[in-house]
């Protein structure tokens, strides 16, 4: 085993093959360690998410160092088959690298049984392993901007089947109608870690009427309470999401935690209302959001410093604090301003919004398409009953050192686990440039430029692996993306290094055109 430093609470076990990966993976699933958090599994590696406060990162590499990898890892009874059209639009392009006809790819594709390997990059989608050897064909070189759902895909040794519409990589061979992911079913994903595989082709062999793609049902309803207190929507701004402190323990079926971006600003906003402080808020981007209260309530704003206005139903305004609980009545209206520092303004209301939860949270996973749909203008959000005895008020103080484009922000940086396959030139490139966050940014990864790009010192494709929130991934381009909070469970780019833990609620209040700096420090969190 090889272990590569991933954050301050985060590290890859770098394995030789995917059966020592997935015995591994079976080891600690079925004897865990206490104090980790999260697994996982990819081609050849193991992300493990761990508390610090449990277990320090070196007794975690002793007690996984010391675990068996020659286990064998047997299969589960379940057979799911696929119906495929094989028309993808590589198919020809794949017979072509592969030096085979178009029929023999699809023979060859239909013949094998697979096994799942692991599931990431979007939920529903699995890595499906244990077919033909001999198709094995790298990603594309510039992945497409759309693959449809559905679409039937290789890439390296691996099979697989996009559950959404999303961009990807792989080539494109064919397409399904049975859905990948639904949420209608007691287990959305269809195929799960152990399930063997067989693809049939549809055009030598009918196979039994598939339901079409499922759309997702409403993810998540809205519960109106008798009499009770809701805000009426007037205005959301950029955007406006449900959001709490995430969906962890998900990874088997490709789902990330998502949650708040900025989760000490949302814990704090349910405080100061006597919340739990892990309940539902809604997060604003950018200011410009107004609501009229129906009825009394208690809210708070939090996060990015912005000017907050209260109009009464008589007219009469002023301005009001934030980092306060406030108490509105029946018609008060209140605005939120755009910004002067910070960029996520966080919206709690004492009691919690009458929202359910979809996956066991709140949030709303913009990349995965998990959870509530983004808040619209003219929603009324209703307000649960309040819980006796909650503590409204507490104090709370509002950060000092949230971000402005006027400044350069300096993010501490973890780095590993793919530092050595890029040139030391570039490594001492990441900490001596400066980067601008573009407009292109949003709650997957901020998407950075700076005047040199990242060199590679490999240029060999990266087996897909677990990606951890504040990774900075590089692309081809050598422009990095700093990964937020709904980025993709694995992916396949190298990581040169990742945003230290402390520093994550920072970064997510860096407003887009601003410039950051990246301070690396050591692994185990000495400067």
């Amino acid at each position: 085993m090889r272990f590569l430093p991933v954050n301050l609470d985060a590290m890859l076990v770098e394995l030789d093959d995917l059966p020592q990966t997935l015995a591994l993976l079976a080891s600690l699933q079925a004897e865990p360690i206490d104090g980790i958090e999260e697994l996982v599994p990819a081609a050849r590696t193991l992300l493990v998410r761990h508390r610090p406060a449990k277990l320090s990162q070196a007794a975690l590499v002793e007690r996984i160092g010391a675990r068996s990898l020659t286990a064998q890892v047997e299969r589960a009874a379940t057979l799911i088959e696929i119906p495929v059209d094989y028309t993808g639009e590589d198919l020809d392009e794949v017979a072509q690298m592969l030096g085979l006809s178009r029929d023999e790819v699809i023979r060859r594709h239909t013949a094998s049984e697979y096994t799942v390997a692991f599931t990431g990059f979007a939920p529903g989608f699995a890595y499906l392993s244990g077919g033909d050897p001999n198709l094995n064909v790298p990603r594309r070189t510039t992945p497409r901007t759309r693959i449809p759902a559905g679409a039937v895909g290789l890439a390296g040794p691996f099979s697989g089947v996009y559950p959404q519409a999303s961009p990807g990589g792989w080539q494109i061979i064919g397409v399904t109608a049975t859905p990948m992911w639904d949420l209608g079913r007691e287990v959305p994903a269809l195929l799960q870690p152990g399930f063997r595989v067989r693809f049939i082709d549809m055009a030598s062999r009918p196979a039994r009427p598939s339901a079409a793609l499922a759309t997702q049902p409403p993810a998540a309803s809205i519960t109106v309470e008798p009499h009770g207190a809701a805000l009426e929507i007037r205005s959301t701004g950029l955007q406006a999401l449900f959001q709490d402190t995430g969906r962890t323990g998900r990874a088997g079926q490709g789902v990330s935690a998502s949650g708040a971006v900025d989760q000490g600003a949302l814990r704090a906003a349910n405080r100061l209302v006597g919340n739990a402080s892990d309940m539902a808020c809604v997060e604003i981007a950018y200011g410009g959001f107004e609501f009229v209260c129906r009825g009394e309530a208690v809210v708070a704003f939090t996060g990015a410093d912005a000017p907050l206005v209260i109009t009464s139903a008589g007219g009469a305004s002023w301005s009001a604090p934030g980092y306060q609980a406030i108490a509105l009545s029946d018609g008060d209206s209140l605005m939120l301003g755009q910004p002067h520092a910070g960029m996520r303004s966080y919206l709690a209301v004492r009691g919690g919004f009458a929202i359910a939860p979809v996956l066991g949270s709140c949030s709303t996973d913009t990349l995965a398409r998990v959870g509530p749909a983004a808040i619209a203008t003219g929603d009324v959000l209703p307000i649960r009953s309040v819980v006796r005895g909650a503590i409204v008020g507490l104090h709370e103080q509002p950060p000092a050192d949230l971000p402005t484009m006027d400044e350069t922000i300096t993010l501490d940086v973890v780095m590993g686990p793919r530092t050595d396959w890029f040139t030391p030139e570039a490594v001492a490139l990441l900490s001596s440039q400066v980067w601008k966050v573009t407009p292109q940014s949003n709650r997957v990864g901020l998407r950075l430029a700076g005047e040199q790009p990242l060199t590679r010192a490999n240029a060999a494709e990266l087996p897909s692996e677990g990606t951890t929130l504040g990774a900075l991934q590089v692309p081809p381009s050598g422009q990095p993306v700093l990964f937020m909070a709904d980025h993709p469970l694995t992916g396949g780019y190298p990581v040169i290094g990742a945003v230290a833990s402390y520093h994550l609620d920072l970064a997510g209040q860096v407003p887009i055109g601003a410039s950051l700096r990246f301070n690396p420090i050591h692994p185990f969190g000495t400067p």
